[in-house]
C-alpha cells in the first residue's frame, strides 16, 4: 500500500509537470496515437487534448512525413534529434517549430513510443535577440564603467553615472541622489532640470527609504512616491516607473541611481543594468572620495609645510629633491626651481640624528632628517642657528673677556694691598696714599663692572622695569654733559640745546643712558676730536644727539652692537676692552620708556649715536611699577659696543 502511494504521488508530479511546461509535449505510442497531449500543445497547434488522445496527431505536412520517418528510425537507434521543421495547425496555418524527439522505454529498455517537446522558433529568436541585447549592454557597461573610472573628481563622476544610467536603461531620464543623515539631496541629474539639483526630501518617506526597508538593492515603483520622488514625477512627463538602485561605498548606504521611464517600458534587463551600474557607481564614487581626500591630506600637509617657519624638504628614494618649502629658499638663498629635481644643497644627516653645517653664504643650519619607508622618500627639516651660534661664540668671548676684565683690578687691589700690608713702615705717606689711591680706584672699577654684569642679566630676563614720569630732559642732559670739557685734553666739547618740551621717562635711567653715549664718544674717539652733544624737539618725540669723530661702527654691525655679548672685530674695537653689554643695556632702556637708540654713520667720519623719548603731550598717563632696578646704579657703564 506504501508502495503504491509513493508511486501515486510520483506520477501526480509528473502529470503536473508536464501540464505546467511552457513548451509543447506530445507523447505517442510505436504507431503514433497520442497518449500525452498537454495545454501548450493545445494552444500551440489549436486542437483540445479529448480531439487528440487515441487518434494519430495531423500535425505533420505531407511533404514532411518523410523527415519524420527518418528521425523517428534515429531515435528508435538509439539517438536524440533535435530539428527545426514546420507543423500544421489546426486552421491549416504552417508554424515554423524547433522540436526535441526522444524515445520513450520501458524499464527493461523496450520502445514503447516517442516524445516530442516543441516551442516556436520565434521564441528562440526572440531569447537570442534578448541575450544579444544584454550582452551588448554589459560590454558597453564595461566601458561606461571604465570613463567613470577614468573620472576622479567626485561631481564629474556622479554626473557620468547619471547620464550612463539614461544610456543604458534607456530610461528617459535619471539621476543621483545622496543620503544625508535622514534626508536625500539631488546631487546630479541627467535630462531633467538644473532647478533640481539641490532639492532634499525625507529618507523614509522616500522611496530609497521603501527600497533600504526591503533590504534589497533594486526596486520598481509603478505608483506615485511621496517626498523628493514628488518632484521627480512632477518634472518628467508622463512618467509612469521609476526604478531605483542603492550604491554603496564600502558597507554603507551611499545614495541611490533613479531611472525614470515614461516612453519606453522596463524589464528585467534594464533592472539588471541597474543594479550593476550601481555596485560600479559605488566603486567609483568611493575612487572619488578616496582621491578626494587624498587631495585634500595633499594640501593640507602641502599648506602646513608652506607654512613652516623651518626650511623642509622632501627627497625621493634616489635622493632628488621633490618639495621645497618657502622658508627652505629663504634660509638657504636657493630658489625652488633651481633646487626641485637634483640633489640638496647641503649634507644629509643620517635619519634619526642631527647635523649642525654651515652654508657657503655663513649661514649655520641644524637639520634633521627622517625617512618614510612606505614611499622610500626623506624629509629633511633645518631651521637657521646663526643666532645662536653667533650668541655661543659672543658667550665664550664675554666669559675670556669677563675674566680678564675682573683679573685685572684684582690683581691690581691685590698687589698694592700686598704692598702695604709687608712695607708699610718702610713706605713714604705719599707712597702710602698713592696705593690706597689705586685700591679705591680699582675697586670703583671692579663695583662698576659687577652693576654692569647684574643689569645687563636682568635686560637679557626681561626684569629691566622702570618708573615713568614726567621729567624736563634739558636738565639731565646739561647735568651729564657738565664738565666734560675737562674730562679730556685731546677732545673739545660742544653741546647744543633747544627748548626742550618735558618728556616722559625715568630720569635714572636717563643718567645711566646718557652717561654710558657719552663714555662710548670718548672712548672710542681715542685721538681726541670733536664730540658734539645736541637735543631738539621732533613731531611729538625729543631727540638727543651724541657725536664723535672716532673710529666709527661698520655699517653691517650697526644694529648687531645692540646684542648682548656681541664684540665689533673691524678695526682697533677690541684694545678697548668690555664685556659687551653697554649698547645692549642702554636700547633696553630706552625701548622700556617708549623711545629708542639707533647708530649711525657721522659725515665725516666717526659715529652719530641717537636718543629719541615721547614728549610727554603725546603720552597717556603712565603706569608706575612699584620696583626700580636702576637704583645704586652710577656712570662708567664698561663696553666695547656703540
Amino acid at each position: 500500500m506504501g508502495d503504491e502511494r509513493v508511486e501515486s504521488a510520483d506520477d501526480g508530479i509528473a502529470r503536473a509537470v508536464v501540464a505546467s511546461s511552457a513548451n509543447a509535449i506530445v507523447a505517442v505510442d510505436r504507431d503514433l496515437v497520442v497518449l500525452v497531449w498537454n495545454p501548450a500543445a493545445e494552444r500551440m497547434f489549436g486542437w483540445a487534448a479529448e480531439e487528440l488522445m487515441g487518434r494519430r496527431a495531423p500535425i505533420v505536412p505531407g511533404d514532411l512525413l518523410a523527415e519524420q520517418n527518418g528521425v523517428l528510425e534515429r531515435v528508435r537507434t538509439g539517438g536524440r534529434v533535435s530539428l527545426r521543421t514546420k507543423r500544421l495547425r489546426h486552421d491549416g496555418s504552417l508554424i515554423d517549430v524547433v522540436a526535441d524527439i526522444s524515445a520513450l522505454r520501458s524499464d527493461a529498455g523496450a520502445l514503447l513510443g516517442y516524445t516530442f517537446v516543441y516551442h516556436l522558433v520565434e521564441e528562440d529568436e526572440t531569447a537570442r535577440d534578448h541575450y544579444a541585447r544584454r550582452d551588448r549592454l554589459v560590454r558597453r557597461l564595461t566601458d561606461v564603467v571604465g570613463d567613470i573610472n577614468a573620472e576622479l573628481e567626485l561631481p564629474a563622476v556622479l554626473d557620468r553615472i547619471a547620464a550612463s544610467l539614461t544610456e543604458l536603461t534607456g530610461a528617459d531620464a535619471g539621476c543621483f541622489v545622496l543620503i544625508e543623515d535622514e534626508r536625500l539631496k539631488l546631487v546630479s541629474s541627467h535630462r531633467l532640470p538644473e532647478s533640481m539639483r539641490g532639492v532634499t526630501g525625507d529618507l523614509h518617506t522616500s522611496l530609497v527609504g521603501k527600497l533600504l526597508r526591503t533590504g534589497k538593492t533594486v526596486l520598481l515603483e509603478n505608483g506615485d512616491p511621496a517626498g523628493l520622488d514628488e518632484l521627480i514625477w512632477s518634472r518628467l512627463p508622463g512618467l509612469n516607473a521609476v526604478a531605483l538602485a542603492l550604491a554603496a561605498v564600502g558597507s554603507r548606504p551611499y545614495g541611490a541611481l533613479y531611472a525614470l521611464f515614461a516612453s519606453h517600458k522596463v524589464g528585467h534587463v534594464e533592472l539588471e543594468l541597474l543594479e550593476l551600474l550601481a555596485a560600479h557607481a559605488g566603486i567609483a564614487v568611493g575612487n572619488a572620495l578616496s582621491y578626494q581626500e587624498a587631495v585634500r591630506q595633499r594640501a593640507h600637509q602641502r599648506a602646513v609645510v608652506d607654512a613652516s617657519a623651518d626650511g623642509i624638504a622632501v627627497l625621493d628614494e634616489h635622493g632628488r629633491v621633490r618639495q621645497w618649502n618657502p622658508a627652505a629658499q629663504e634660509l638657504t638663498g636657493f630658489p625652488a626651481e633651481s633646487v626641485i629635481g637634483g640633489p640638496p644643497p647641503f649634507p644629509l644627516p643620517p635619519p634619526g640624528e642631527k647635523l649642525t653645517t654651515q652654508l657657503p653664504s655663513g649661514r649655520w643650519l641644524d637639520m634633521v632628517s627622517a625617512e618614510i619607508t612606505e614611499t622610500c622618500e626623506v624629509v629633511v627639516d633645518f631651521r637657521d642657528v646663526t643666532k645662536a651660534k653667533e650668541l655661543e661664540e659672543a658667550k665664550d668671548l664675554f666669559l675670556a673677556t669677563t675674566s680678564h676684565e675682573l683679573r685685572t683690578p684684582i690683581t691690581v687691589v691685590r698687589g698694592f694691598a700686598s704692598t702695604l700690608d709687608a712695607k708699610w713702615d718702610v713706605l713714604s705717606d705719599a707712597e702710602r696714599r698713592a696705593a690706597v689711591h689705586t685700591i679705591a680706584e680699582r675697586a670703583n672699577s671692579l663695583g662698576r663692572l659687577v652693576d654692569h654684569l647684574l643689569l645687563g642679566a636682568r635686560a637679557g630676563a626681561e626684569e629691566l622695569q622702570i618708573r615713568l614720569e614726567t621729567f624736563d630732559l634739558a636738565e639731565r642732559v646739561r647735568a651729564a654733559t657738565l664738565g666734560l670739557p675737562a674730562f679730556s685734553e685731546r677732545h673739545r666739547v660742544e653741546v647744543n640745546i633747544a627748548d626742550l618740551p618735558p618728556v616722559v621717562g625715568d630720569p635714572l635711567a636717563i643718567d645711566i643712558l646718557l652717561d654710558q653715549l657719552l663714555e662710548n664718544a670718548f672712548k672710542y674717539s681715542p685721538d681726541g676730536g670733536l664730540i658734539q652733544v645736541a637735543a631738539w624737539a621732533d613731531d611729538g618725540e625729543v631727540v638727543v644727539v651724541v657725536e664723535d669723530e672716532g673710529v666709527g661702527i661698520p655699517p653691517a654691525d650697526r644694529e648687531r652692537i645692540f646684542e648682548r655679548f656681541v664684540q665689533v672685530d673691524s678695526g682697533d674695537r677690541r684694545r678697548f676692552g668690555g664685556v659687551g653689554l653697554g649698547l645692549y643695556i642702554v636700547r633696553n632702556l630706552a625701548r622700556a620708556q617708549g623711545g629708542d637708540v639707533t647708530a649711525h654713520t657721522r659725515p665725516g667720519g666717526g659715529t652719530r649715536m641717537r636718543l629719541v623719548l615721547p614728549a610727554a603731550a603725546n603720552v597717556t598717563e603712565p603706569d608706575k611699577p612699584a620696583s626700580v632696578l636702576m637704583t645704586g646704579l652710577t656712570s662708567g657703564l664698561d663696553t666695547p659696543k656703540r
